[in-house]
């Protein structure tokens, strides 16, 4: 899949509205992860250095289509300036007069971030109106935000239908690496699947069974699938509404001769917070009174092995709790093998969401080929569905 880019005669001297994701964490109110900020750092490099009006817009949180200073891009500004070291203005509205005068005045090398596009309703609803009011500054529009491509709002999808529009770098990245690990990857393939509920990846074992030579399912949707086999998993997560699912996955993986890891051992605790009380278990003999919160140190070697085996991985949720140092084990472990297959040229990629946040808090997101900044985005994307922020950028072949 190939994405319409811009070249610097497409931008110079225009007025350029760039679609970001700063939907960033925050602690006290001030950005606590700058991962989604950095990511954009080539897209507006290139832009500023072509002579163009560079604008941004995004959304932050959820304020139900109405103004809540508590989801204010105002606090954003500052750290835009100083993760990439360029003067950054901040408007208090996304259209209309305000945008105009701040455009106006807007210095070269100067960038200008507009406030939350979701204090308007009109911005999830995909409203054209909403669309057209915002396009109405600008002569030209870039989509960067992968992350937010999965949805069909106004700042992501009806305005390209006003104004030229362009992929930028990090979109263009995400749509290539993603592409290469789940649609056109290099055999063997390694599918690596965690986090907390089988539901939330039902699309992608489904779309990539054909294509997967190993999948290895750790973090609390283990233990669904754990269950369906019949095996004790204590107070440990499950969703009973999907074990004839987890049944039938295991029945198809065997039948497409599909190799399917579940965990040997679990680490184990009373409460998350597992500060008394965790210790290893066989996987398939949870005691009632524990939960299993992390894959135990024979499956993570077990799943260490198979991803430095690998050509490809795709690797899409934790393998416990790892805001926890305690529990934390599993997921360094695997990211060790997925380390090693990148080291031996393989192509690796870092799911978004947890994922992502794992690899930054534990030190291994340089470790591998790409982090993806999105968590939903990149689900849907591997799942084959339509993104509604990408398919108009897509170039026919």
């Amino acid at each position: 899949m190939k994405l319409k880019g811009f070249d610097e005669k497409d931008v110079r001297g225009k007025k350029v509205l760039v679609r970001v994701d700063f939907n960033v964490p925050r602690k006290n109110g001030e950005v606590s992860d700058t991962t989604r900020i950095e990511a954009h750092e080539k897209t507006l490099d290139r832009l500023l250095k072509a002579g163009a009006k560079v604008v941004l817009a995004s959304h932050l949180g959820r304020p139900k289509g109405k103004p809540d200073e508590e989801f204010s891009l105002r606090g954003v500004a500052p750290k835009v300036e100083e993760v990439l070291s360029v003067p950054t203005v901040f408007c208090g509205d996304c259209i209309g007069p305000k945008v105009r005068e701040s455009l106006a005045a807007l210095k070269e090398g100067e960038l200008l971030l507009l406030e939350n596009l979701r204090f308007y309703p009109g911005e999830q609803e995909n409203d054209r109106s909403f669309a057209r009011e915002l396009a109405a500054p600008f002569d030209v529009f870039i989509m960067d935000a992968f992350s937010a491509s999965h949805r069909a709002d106004a700042s992501t999808s009806a305005v390209m239908e006003f104004l030229p529009s362009f992929a930028g770098d990090l979109l263009q990245k995400e749509v290539r690496m993603l592409g290469a690990a789940c649609r056109d990857p290099e055999p063997p393939f390694v599918l690596i699947l965690g986090g907390a509920k089988v539901s939330d990846k039902i699309g992608v074992i489904e779309s990539l069974l054909d294509r997967v030579n190993t999948i290895l399912i750790g973090g609390g949707m283990a233990f669904t699938f754990l269950k369906a086999q019949g095996g004790s998993i204590g107070r440990s997560l499950c969703e009973r509404d999907r074990l004839d699912f987890a049944r039938e996955m295991l029945s198809r993986a065997a039948s497409a001769g599909v190799e399917l890891l579940l965990p040997v051992d679990v680490t184990a605790g009373p409460s998350l917070d597992g500060k008394e009380g965790a210790r290893t278990v066989p996987a398939r003999e949870v005691p009632d009174d524990l939960m299993g919160l992390d894959i135990g140190p024979e499956t993570a070697r077990l799943f260490a092995r198979k991803a430095g085996e690998a050509r490809t991985i795709l690797w899409n949720g934790p393998m416990g709790v790892f805001e926890n140092p305690l529990f934390a084990s599993g997921t360094k472990g695997v990211a060790e093998g997925v380390a090693e297959c990148t080291r031996k040229g393989g192509t690796t990629v870092v799911g978004g969401g947890d994922t992502a946040s794992a690899a930054k808090a534990l030190g291994f997101d340089g470790d591998v080929s790409h982090v993806s900044t999105g968590g939903g985005a990149s689900l849907e994307f591997c799942e084959g569905k339509e993104l509604p922020g990408i398919a108009p950028l897509i170039v026919k072949e």
